[in-house]
């Protein structure tokens, strides 16, 4: 546990630093105390995800910035060995493959779907771009309102700060998507 409160602390002060905001600022966007934002900086208490998750969302950044565990090493997942987080609203489940280093903003996932409902997501941060590429099955990608038809090897790129919807057309539907914040 030390060692996760170290990594939020380091992590938290760089990505503040970062937006250039004082500690007081970062507490009020979160909607936190200024006491809890100068305790987590310190390392002296641990957050609660929502506390942690507001302040990602204040400091406009991915929630893995913070408890991520960097390495230098190679990391290999094999296809099957991965654990996603599945959507409670469609056939859906998204795989964090690579949170981005500090400095940068971008995530790689692996998704996995199945028809049925689509799975509709509201806008992220401004300035996200998403980015796909089909691995297998067809599926109906990007803006809501102007969905494209992929199939196995097309790529698109669409503003992921709109409303944007990914649905699966055949079963066994996969893609890699880049999370992008500019």
């Amino acid at each position: 546990m030390d060692d996760l409160r170290e990594r939020i602390s380091r992590s938290l002060r760089r990505e503040r630093e970062a937006v250039g905001i004082s500690v007081s600022e970062l507490a009020r966007r979160a909607g936190v105390s200024k006491a809890t934002v100068s305790q987590l900086e310190s390392g002296s208490s641990g957050p609660s995800v929502e506390t942690l998750w507001a302040i990602a969302d204040a400091l406009g950044v991915p929630f893995a910035a913070f408890v991520e565990e960097r390495t230098n090493a190679p990391t290999l997942i094999r296809a099957g060995d991965h654990a996603g987080v599945p959507s409670a609203a469609a056939p859906y489940l998204a795989t964090l493959i690579a949170a981005c280093p500090p400095g940068a903003r971008r995530d790689l996932y692996i998704i996995q779907a199945e028809p049925g409902e689509p799975r509709r997501s509201t806008p992220h941060h401004i300035g996200t771009t998403e980015h796909v590429v089909l691995i297998s099955g067809r599926a109906l990608i990007g803006p809501a309102e102007a969905a494209e038809e992929l199939r196995p090897g097309d790529y698109l790129s669409y503003p992921g700060d709109a409303s944007h919807v990914f649905e699966a057309l055949e079963p066994g539907t996969s893609a890699v998507l880049i999370s992008e914040l500019r």
